[in-house]
């Protein structure tokens, strides 16, 4: 019979002031929804995180530098000052004894992390020249149908120019129209018959 009550109790409790039961059971260990409006929060990664296009300018950067003379200039003067100060300077003070094995191991690793950095440069230099191709198509594309397009409204422009009476042509036949009337006035003794008055008005309506 008491936990009846109790029941009794809760139910009007939140009948009356509003209140909720704490779930409890299975219920207690559901997550929490999502909220579709809201961003999700980052996430924490234990790989450093970077920039591909930063580092893709770099690298071209590099890749330019390591192409020039200066770099070649700048690489024969350190290793000439490398080998002379390991044969000439005093035992004490040489760090590179002879073969040079730190400096060989020095132009390896110059040489293993320059591939890669040439071939990345090489690569984005592709994918522009990809996209500056792909663009120069559309473009003439583009071109191509405007010159066709132009050239159909020229011949439509020439065949409908060809169809219209011109002022030449129209002073031309008035001027063969005045002479035949003037030959048939002469000829009929100043008299103007209604077939010349139906030329003369479709001379005046041209």
């Amino acid at each position: 019979m008491v936990p009846e009550r109790e029941g009794g109790r809760e139910g009007r409790a939140t009948a009356s002031g509003g209140r909720e039961r704490a779930p409890s059971g299975a219920t207690a260990t559901t997550r929490p929804r999502a909220r579709l409006d809201q961003p999700r929060p980052p996430r924490r990664r234990l790989l450093p995180e970077w920039d591909p296009e930063a580092f893709g300018r770099l690298s071209e950067r590099i890749a330019r530098f390591l192409g020039t003379g200066r770099f070649i200039v700048w690489m024969t003067v350190v290793i000439i000052l490398w080998v002379v100060w390991n044969v000439f300077a005093p035992q004490s003070l040489r760090f590179d004894q002879y073969p040079f094995i730190f400096l060989t191991l020095m132009l390896s690793l110059q040489a293993s992390y320059a591939a890669p950095l040439i071939l990345l440069a090489q690569n984005r230099q592709d994918d522009r020249d990809r996209v500056n191709l792909e663009q120069d198509r559309k473009q003439n594309e583009r071109s191509i149908a405007d010159t066709e397009y132009l050239t159909r409204e020229i011949a439509a422009l020439r065949i409908g120019l060809g169809e219209v009476a011109t002022r030449d042509w129209m002073r031309s036949e008035l001027q063969d129209l005045l002479k035949e009337l003037e030959d048939r006035r002469d000829g009929h003794g100043h008299a103007v018959f209604p077939a010349e008055r139906s030329a003369v008005r479709d001379a005046d309506d041209r």
